[in-house]
Parts: structure tokens; C-alpha cells; sequence
């Protein structure tokens, strides 16, 4: 057997060499090729969660969290649902609604709170016939949900505006250039498991009939009856939401437990309602409410009552005193609707004492008793077609008035509202004409008495997103 020759043994020992060199290489490289495709399964793993998660949330959130309070009126009630239209984070969908509110009106008096859209009682003793075109009800809002917290609790949140925050200025264009307004800024934290729900922010305090505000094309901003039938309003606050017989059939029961900003008209002027320092902050006295609340297939009830405190020495106790120091604000509230086949049914009756900062008293400030409610019945003739009538009555205690007069009193004694209205709805889209009629007993100087009634004729449009 013949050897090798030396160059042909050198030539097998560096391909021997440069095998064994490869053999490590060619490892290192399938390692590679495997730890890559581990790490994308993860990432395509983890992306799946996030998503099943997403969808989880959302679901939970439609099934589980209440209502937010969304426009005064059932109109806005009948918006569509909120869907994800895009994300602002992992999991958290965020969906953008409103509506378009268009209104062209004519009234033989001025309205108190404004004309157009925003009237509610005519100014006493006023004169003079005007018309116009308001858009300000227009309203748009976005909805957060899908967000986590820990444990079993999630949630989301609400930032709603409108228009009614004033006019760009003054002069000759200045009302074709309404202001946008800040109406609700709140945070949901749910839990779904046992039913309760804990809202941070600004939004309707529990005295505000959110479940059966009265229809109307028109008032939806300032519903028909609002501070002249039925009191309320929007403040920074928290409200604990607590189901009472979760996960159970029938009848939803529902507690709410509220505390909200302090509120007043002074003292000594409006200037003390900048920067928090009106009486209604003095010492840190935020008004509490509560509401018990019950929910069936075609009705809802609730029971509301509502106290604070108000120092009226102000927040460095010693602005002038008008008549005592202090008042004691308490109100009740027993209202709800029905929904027999196509009628429609909402009323409710309050009571109270000093509610002036939620639009009680016909908004006079001071220690004034009153009674109030209101009713409306409306009638489907078609699923497109219905007609609404309704009455509403708010009467301050008139001594209380007059003791007050010029001390956070008008005069404003009684005052009765009653409307009329005829809706089409199809789809997204609503029109509708109304005839509102009101009737104001006053005074100037606790002698006399005078009676101004006012009407507003109005043709609406609504368009829902």
C-alpha cells in the first residue's frame, strides 16, 4: 500500500481542522436560529394576551359597569353604543360619540339662563319678541375603557363638552363663535365581580334625575324643568356605586354614596367664587348625598337625599353676615319613569331646604324652603312618530323669599312650565318641533307682585355619532 505524500498529508490534515472549527459554528448558528424563533413565539404569545385581554375588558365593561350619565334628555340616552375606535394603550379602547343639535326658534319674551336652547323661565317684567338659530347644544365626548388597576378591578373614564361656555367675545360675530365648555371629566374603577363601581371627577351629582330627564329636541343642554321643576348639578367629586343584589334575576337594586365640591353664590359677591373661596368651602364642607336606585325590564325608581353645610362668614370667617352665619342645605328627591308598550312616563317630587347651589330655589341663594317636580307623557305612534306633553312646578317658600331679598334673593316666587312636542326619529336622525309656555309670579320689594309669561316656538335637528 502506497503512503501518502507529504503535501497530500499536509492538504488532509487542514481539511481535518477546518471540520472540527465548523462543527461548533454550525451549532452556534442553530442555537441562534432557535433562541429567535423562541423569542418571536413570545412576543406573538404575549401580543394574544394583550389582545384576549382587550376584548375581555370589554366586555366586562358593557356587561358590568353602569351608565354613565351622558346628555339630560333621552335623546342622547338613544346614542349608539360605545365601540373601540382606536387604542391609547395596551388593552385600553378609547371610542369618540356626540350628536349635532341644530335649533331654530322665536319667543315673546327673554328666558332666563339665555334664548334659544338654554331657555327655561322668562325674565321678570321683560319685553319684546325675538328669534334666532342655536347650535350650542352640540356635544361630543370620549369614552376610556379596558384600563386595569390591580386584582379584579379595571375601569375607564369620560371627558365630555358642549358649547355653552359663552361667546367668543363680544360685538358683531361673536355669536356665531360659541365657547366650548367643560361638562364631565371623571374616571371609572370597576369591579366586576362584585359589582361595584368608584367614580373620580367631575360629573351629575345624585340629585340630577340622570334615568328620566324629559325629552326634548331643544333643552337638551338645559332640560325642559331644569332649576323650575327638578334641581341638580355637574361638580368635582367621588361617588361609590355598590350592587346590592349582583348576579341575581328580577329587580337591580343599586346604592350610591356621593361627595361633592362645595358650592354657594358668595359671600361678598361673585368675586369669592374664584379660586374655591366661596362659602359652600368654608372649613371643608363637601355635600354628601345619597340614592337608593331599583331597575326592572321597563321601569326604574330611586330615593335621593342630599346635605351640606354652608358658612356663610366665608373662608376666613369674617365676611359681612346677611341675616344668620350659617345654612343648613337639605333636599329629597323621588322620582322615575315607566315604559308600558308605546307610552312613556317620567316624573318626580323634591323637597328641600337652601339648594340654591344645585340650581334649587329658582336659583336665589339663601336659607329657602321649597317643593317642586315634574311629569311627561309621550305616546309612539309609530317606531318613527311620537308626541310629549309636559308640566313642571317649582315653588320656593314665599317669607323664605322675601326674608332674603338682596341677599342672595330675586324674588322669584313661583313658576310653572309646561311643553309640547312632536318628534320623528329614523337611524341617527331626529327632527322635532316644540311649544314651551311659562308662567312667573315675582317680586321687587316683598309688596308688590307681578306675573310674566313667556313661549318659545322651536324647530330642532339631531344627528347621533
Amino acid at each position: 500500500m502506497t503512503s501518502p505524500s507529504p503535501t497530500c498529508r499536509s492538504r488532509l490534515l487542514a481539511l481535518s481542522v477546518a471540520c472540527a472549527l465548523a462543527l461548533p459554528l454550525a451549532g452556534h448558528a442553530q442555537d441562534s436560529r432557535e433562541q429567535q424563533l423562541e423569542q418571536r413565539v413570545a412576543q406573538l404569545e404575549q401580543q394574544l394576551a394583550e389582545l384576549k385581554g382587550m376584548i375581555q375588558a370589554q366586555k366586562t365593561a358593557a356587561a358590568q359597569q353602569p351608565a354613565p350619565p351622558q346628555a339630560p334628555s333621552q335623546t342622547v340616552a338613544a346614542a349608539p353604543s360605545a365601540k373601540p375606535v382606536f387604542t391609547s394603550a395596551p388593552g385600553v379602547s378609547v371610542a369618540l360619540h356626540g350628536f349635532v343639535s341644530a335649533s331654530a326658534f322665536g319667543q315673546d319674551k327673554s328666558f332666563t339662563y339665555g334664548n334659544g336652547q338654554n331657555a327655561e323661565y322668562p325674565v321678570p317684567g321683560s319685553k319684546g319678541s325675538l328669534s334666532g338659530f342655536d347650535v350650542r347644544n352640540t356635544r361630543f365626548w370620549l369614552d376610556f375603557s379596558g384600563a386595569k388597576l390591580a386584582g379584579d378591578w379595571g375601569g375607564g373614564g369620560r371627558i365630555e363638552m358642549d358649547f355653552f361656555g359663552g361667546f367668543n367675545g363680544t360685538g358683531a360675530y361673536s355669536r356665531q363663535q360659541p365657547t366650548p365648555r367643560l361638562r364631565q371629566a371623571y374616571m371609572d374603577l370597576t369591579n366586576p365581580n362584585t359589582g361595584s363601581t368608584v367614580r373620580i371627577g367631575q360629573q351629575w351629582d345624585l340629585m340630577f334625575p340622570v334615568d328620566n330627564t324629559p325629552t326634548s329636541l331643544t333643552h337638551i343642554a338645559f332640560p325642559l324643568g331644569f332649576a323650575a321643576g327638578f334641581v341638580g348639578w355637574r361638580f368635582p367629586g367621588v361617588v361609590w356605586m355598590q350592587d346590592l343584589n349582583h348576579g341575581s334575576d328580577g329587580a337591580k337594586w343599586r346604592l350610591d354614596l356621593g361627595a361633592f365640591d362645595g358650592s354657594w353664590s358668595g359671600p361678598d359677591g361673585a368675586v369669592n367664587n374664584t379660586n374655591y373661596k366661596t362659602a359652600g368651602n368654608a372649613g371643608f364642607r363637601p355635600q354628601v348625598e345619597a340614592r337608593l336606585r331599583v331597575q326592572d325590564k321597563t321601569w326604574v325608581a330611586y330615593l335621593v337625599g342630599h346635605y351640606s353645610e354652608i358658612d356663610l362668614r366665608g373662608v376666613d370667617g369674617t365676611a359681612p353676615v346677611p341675616i344668620k352665619d350659617s345654612i343648613k342645605s337639605v333636599g329629597y328627591e323621588l322620582g322615575g319613569q315607566w315604559k308600558p308598550g308605546p307610552w312613556m312616563f317620567k316624573g318626580l317630587v323634591y323637597s328641600g331646604n337652601g339648594l340654591g347651589q344645585i340650581f334649587g330655589g329658582l336659583s336665589q341663594f339663601g336659607d329657602i324652603k321649597e317643593t317642586g317636580g315634574f311629569v311627561q307623557a309621550g305616546y309612539s305612534f309609530t317606531p318613527n312618530w311620537s308626541l310629549n306633553a309636559f308640566y313642571a312646578m317649582s315653588k320656593p317658600k314665599e317669607g323664605d323669599v322675601v326674608r332674603w331679598l338682596g341677599n342672595g334673593s330675586s324674588g322669584l316666587l313661583k313658576n310653572r312650565q309646561a311643553a309640547l312636542s312632536l318628534q320623528y326619529a329614523a337611524g341617527a336622525y331626529e327632527l322635532g318641533v316644540e311649544w314651551m309656555y311659562d308662567k312667573l309670579d315675582s317680586t321687587t320689594n316683598g309688596e308688590n307682585r307681578r306675573t310674566t309669561s313667556g313661549n318659545q316656538v322651536s324647530l330642532s335637528g339631531l344627528y347621533k355619532f
